[in-house]
Order: structure tokens, then C-alpha cells, then sequence
């Protein structure tokens, strides 16, 4: 029962953050690295990237493609996330303080690990429980 749970709060997370970047990407921008190129047209494939890996995981012979997707994404992101935490404590930017950056960038192995576990991709740690068929 926690993993179709999981798997609706995952997708309705990503799935906001995809519209997001596709119809409010200046927040984005800004804390995209300055290495990233062609930054507005990653950040509008990022979202659709988002909407249809939240989609995806509805769809079960697509789930398992879209947790690994998903938690790809979430470790590719990273760098704009550690940028954002950085350009706060150096130029006070970003609107955004280290009550919410620091959470933030700790919570990013969970957030890979809850797309593989929406996929299906693993079981840890409810493994003796009910197998990945969800």
C-alpha cells in the first residue's frame, strides 16, 4: 500500500515542478549553473522531462523506465540545487534561506531513491514485504 502512496506524492511533485519550468522558468534560470548551455531550452525539457516521467510512472509498463529516468534527473539536478544553496549564502539571492537549502540538498539521495522505489526498481527497504508489482 506505500508504494502506489509514494508513487501518486512523487508524481504530483514532479509533475508541478514540470509545469513550473515550462510556464514560470525564470526561478529556474537563476539557478541554473553558468556551464549549463542553451539554459531556457534545458530548463523547458527539464519540465516536459518531469511531466512525462510523472505520467510514466502511472503507466506499468513504463514505471519501471520512469523511476530510474526520475532518479537520474534528480541526481543530474543537483549541481543547480548546490548553485542555488551557494548564491544564498555568498550573495544572499534567491529568496530562499538555509532553513530551506539545507533540507534541501540532504533530502536529495531520498528523492532518488523514492523514484526507483515508485518505479519498482528496488524494494529496499520493504523487500521481505510484498514484491515489486505495484
Amino acid at each position: 500500500m506505500i508504494r502506489p502512496i509514494l508513487r501518486a506524492l512523487l508524481a504530483l511533485a514532479y509533475m508541478a515542478a514540470g509545469i513550473l519550468h515550462v510556464f514560470v522558468p525564470a526561478p529556474f534560470l537563476k539557478i541554473t549553473p553558468d556551464w549549463v548551455p542553451f539554459a531556457p531550452i534545458v530548463i523547458m525539457v527539464t519540465g516536459l522531462c518531469e511531466m512525462a516521467g510523472a505520467i510514466a510512472l502511472f503507466v506499468p509498463r513504463l514505471r519501471w523506465w520512469a523511476g530510474t529516468m526520475l532518479a537520474v534527473y534528480a541526481v543530474c539536478v543537483y549541481p543547480a540545487n548546490v548553485k542555488h544553496a551557494f548564491d544564498y549564502i555568498t550573495h544572499g539571492t534567491g529568496g530562499l534561506s538555509l532553513w530551506y537549502h539545507i533540507p534541501r540538498l540532504a533530502f536529495q539521495p531520498v528523492i532518488v531513491w523514492w523514484a526507483l522505489f515508485a518505479g519498482c526498481v528496488v524494494d529496499w527497504p520493504f523487500a521481505n514485504r510484498k514484491p515489486a508489482h505495484d
